[in-house]
């Protein structure tokens, strides 16, 4: 296959790498994780300017009508500055979850907000109790004549303490663990009934904890159908999983890149320690498994979207395979750092921090594991019932 990009994706590319260059220096990015909002709003207000915000969007929205391969490009590059304003919950996921679900109100009203910048919504859906399943949710919406009332808890919402709307997963009917029953509902994160506790992660992007306490929610903004919500959410989840894998692989260059050029440099009993023959088979195995990852990327990227299955059994390949290569990988280089690769005041260690965090995201190496064997089983089930033969 031809894995080159258009002249319109080499575009975005350079301009994504020519962003982070100029705006996104160590210095930088220091200043602004430690800053009391965490992230930059002129670097928002930029992303609008140069079109990022409208990447995934339809052209019919203003947004630019791109591609999976658009958002890997972006997200890669992101991964690479190490990033921290809320693009993957933001862009990719709650917007995401507006282009499939929204009326056409809905969609001409939100998106051009989202795409200008005047507008940031954030899915709330994970729960203490929930793990990484989507379906397992206990708060609960109650219509009472046009409204519902909402109560509950989410928690590590990405991106909601510089959110302007939240899009809550809430429980209208069925049990908790019910794939069934779950309904979307659009809210701004000040009404009343919405009290977030916000607090940096071990990556140093933010969270929160969202509490909703009789929240009144009119019927007109339910995002989707009533009831029907699960199967969107599952396919969103999937497409961000995929540009969160993207976002790694770009963490996983410098990680590797870092580590080859410190072990050419520093030197024990003068000469580089790149000269140990041992030392060379840890870079090399970092080699591989950057390239396995990448590798796996593509297939993922490039897989059929539309069918279900395929897109379920790519992704959990692609999160399984790339969590493995973090560990492999990320552990080989603060090793090879020696204490430096821990120390908070070198790069290596943040890097290694937010491919941890991402390792996690969406779903482990086991979950991704078990839900790709689950997948492949289940289709091994059917071709031995379909092509059984019978001898009487």
């Amino acid at each position: 296959m031809n894995f080159d990009f258009t002249e319109e994706q080499t575009l975005l590319d350079n301009m994504v790498t020519s962003f982070v260059r100029d705006n996104y220096d160590w210095d930088t990015r220091c200043n602004i994780v430690k800053s009391e909002e965490g992230w930059k709003e002129e670097n928002w207000k930029q992303f609008a300017e140069l079109g990022l915000l409208g990447v995934p969007f339809e052209e019919q929205y203003g947004g630019l009508g791109g591609k999976p391969t658009d958002l890997m490009i972006v997200m890669e590059q992101f991964g690479k500055g190490l990033v921290v304003e809320p693009y993957l919950p933001s862009v990719i996921l709650a917007g995401g979850l507006i282009s499939k679900l929204g009326t056409e109100t809905q969609k001409n009203e939100i998106i051009p907000e989202i795409i200008s910048g005047h507008r940031r919504y954030v899915f709330a859906y994970a729960e203490p109790q929930s793990r990484f399943d989507l379906f397992d949710i206990k708060t609960s919406a109650t219509q009472k004549n046009e409204n519902y009332i909402i109560n509950g808890f989410k928690s590590v919402v990405f991106g909601a303490s510089s959110a302007t709307h939240l899009i809550i997963a809430a429980r209208t009917s069925d049990d908790q663990r019910s794939k069934s029953g779950i309904t979307l509902f659009l809210v701004d994160v000040k009404s009343d009934g919405i009290t977030l506790q916000n607090y940096p992660t071990i990556d140093e992007y933010r969270a929160s904890e969202v509490v909703i306490e009789n929240l009144n929610v009119s019927s007109e903004n339910i995002l989707g159908t009533v009831n029907d919500a699960y199967d969107t959410i599952e396919e969103v989840v999937d497409i961000s999983t995929i540009a969160a894998c993207s976002e790694a692989v770009g963490i996983l260059q410098v990680l590797k890149d870092s580590t080859t050029e410190y072990c050419k440099n520093r030197k024990q009993f003068g000469q580089p320690i790149s000269k140990n023959q041992v030392i060379q088979h840890r870079l090399v195995d970092m080699m591989i498994e950057y390239e396995q990852a990448k590798s796996i990327l593509y297939m993922a990227i490039t897989a059929d979207h539309s069918n279900s299955e395929e897109r379920q059994k790519a992704t959990s390949a692609a999160k399984a395979r790339i969590g493995k290569a973090i560990k492999s990988l990320g552990e080989s280089s603060i090793q090879l750092h020696g204490g430096m690769g821990v120390v908070d005041e070198y790069n290596v260690s943040h890097y290694f921090k937010r491919a941890t965090m991402i390792g996690v995201l969406f779903g482990n190496v086991d979950y991704h594991m078990k839900r790709y064997t689950d997948l492949t089983q289940s289709n091994i089930d059917t071709f031995d019932k379909d092509s059984s033969i019978s001898l009487s």
